[in-house]
């Protein structure tokens, strides 16, 4: 008798230990499995201020989510069509 009672103790103390190491029913994001492309061309300095959000989306529509020197920035679709047309004195605003 006291050795089922001690068995029964050793395995209720297993189950104890190992289920909180298997995990719970928390299902972990994709969202780092997500890759975001580099910005194609170096974005002005106010877009550094645009971030993205945690699903690696923008919330202003026309803008894509990219990386850069300043971090994962949202992007203005038509920002590298301006700064590519913009003459090269003007390369600075």
């Amino acid at each position: 008798m006291v050795l089922w009672i001690l068995l029964l103790i050793v395995l209720t103390h297993e189950v104890m230990v190992l289920l909180p190491m298997l995990g719970g029913h928390e299902t972990k994001s994709n969202v780092d499995d997500i890759e975001i492309e580099q910005c194609w061309v170096q974005p002005p300095e106010k877009y550094c201020r645009q971030r993205c959000t945690k699903e690696h989306s923008c919330p202003r529509l026309n803008h894509t989510c990219c990386w850069t020197f300043c971090g994962n920035i949202c992007l203005d679709n038509e920002e590298p069509f301006r700064t590519m047309l913009r003459p090269s004195g003007q390369a600075g605003e």
